[in-house]
Formats: structure tokens, sequence, C-alpha cells
């Protein structure tokens, strides 16, 4: 850090300026890549699927919660976990202040766990969030949508997850899948996403992404070792 180039303000504002160019650049693309997503061919779900909620059983239809889209965070939380994961605890504390936003948007968002409902609620109420977060404790949701994997493919050390096969070393691995529910009440899958994939949707790593020293992980074992659950920052 104490040898970056410093420069007068006017060579900062022409270095600044040509970066602004790769910049909008990136906008373009991004906007492009965004289209061409929502332009994907969608897969009908034929399975019907029931959840343990606070307002008790609900289907995969009830979760869109009177919209027509629905997004599903695969919060990494197996049946005999005592705590979630700290790495999804990051990004669902990214969740609690826009779900109103994304209502108005005709867009229900929705945290679903493999542990018990009991279980997600004490964990929920522990880091203060509001965003619903159900339960697939008894049925092969989490497993349909690759985010889970039976004892068989853990014992294995590898399974398909992010469209290929990967080596694993946990029952449950984190994710986003979206869906569309029609006139008709037939609802469509519309995209997943896995891994990196999930950067996007992180606002704290948007902001690291700007500041001077970035996430600041690369000389790390790896990549999210230093995050911990957020009420255990300073202790």
């Amino acid at each position: 850090m104490t040898d970056h180039k410093i420069v007068s303000r006017e060579e900062w504002n022409t270095a600044r300026q040509q970066f602004l160019a790769k910049e909008k650049e990136f906008t373009r693309l991004r906007d492009e890549l965004s289209r061409e997503r929502r332009e994907l061919p969608w897969e009908r779900v034929d399975k019907h699927y029931a959840f343990d909620t606070s307002a008790g059983r609900e289907s995969l239809s009830d979760l869109f919660a009177g919209r027509q889209q629905l997004i599903v965070y695969h919060f990494m939380f197996a049946p005999d976990w005592e705590v979630g994961c700290k790495s999804c605890s990051f990004w669902a504390d990214n969740f609690n202040g826009i779900t109103d936003h994304l209502n108005a948007r005709d867009v229900s968002l929705v945290a679903i766990s493999r542990a018990p409902l009991k279980t997600l609620q004490a964990f929920q109420q522990r880091l203060g969030w509001s965003f619903k977060w159900v339960s697939s404790v008894d049925n092969d949701f989490n497993f349909a949508y690759r985010v889970s994997f039976t004892p068989d493919e853990v014992a294995q050390g590898e399974a398909i997850y992010n469209y290929a096969k990967r080596r694993i070393a946990s029952s449950d691995l984190p994710g986003i899948s979206v869906f569309l529910k029609d006139e008709h009440g037939d609802i469509f899958h519309t995209y997943s996403c896995y891994a990196r994939g999930l950067d996007m949707f992180n606002t704290a790593y948007h902001l690291l992404d700007i500041a001077p020293k970035g996430r600041d992980e690369a000389d790390l074992p790896f990549s999210m070792t230093w995050v911990k659950f957020r009420d255990q920052y300073g202790s």
C-alpha cells in the first residue's frame, strides 16, 4: 500500500476518466447478460413440494405469497447442524432491508434450508433476521436443485454442483433458484446459480471491491476465512 503511485489531481482525473470508460462498457455488458438471462428457456415444476413454515405447511406455490416471481436462497443448514453456514449468513445479512422493495416489483424472497424449522427460527432470532425462512427437512427440494447431496455422494467426495462434477466435502452447498408462476398457477424454474455466481448478491463484497485493499483475501487459506457471524466480530 505504501508503494502505491501518487499523482496530482489532474493526473488522477485523467486516470479516473480512462477507467470510467471501462466501467461503462462493463455496465453495458452486464445489462446485455441480464437480458440474455431473462431469455433462457424455462422448465416446468411438476413435483409438489411442501415446507414447514411459521404459518404451518406451505407449498412451493404458497411461497410466492400472491406474487408472480419467487427467488429462493438455498441456505446451507443441514438437519444435524446446530448453526447455519457462516458464509450463507454473510449473504443473508443483505436480505432484511430489501424484501419490501422486491415485493413492490412482484418478487418474493424466501430462504430454504434442510434444518428443522425450530432450529432455523432460533438462529434467525439470534441474528435479527426477518426475511421468510422455511424448512425442507422432509422433502427433496434441495437435492432436486443440486444444493444438497446424498450420503453416497458425500462419501465419494464428488457430485454435480454448478452444472459440473466437482469435489465436495459437505452435504449442503449454497445457491439461488428463481421461479415464475403463471396465471394458471403453473410453476416454472427459470434460473439457478451457484458458487461465484452468488457474488453479485452480496452488497458487502461490492463495497469491498471499491475499497483500496479490495476483498484482501489472496493470502488467506480460503477466500472467506475471515468471515464470522455478525454477532461475533470483536469477540
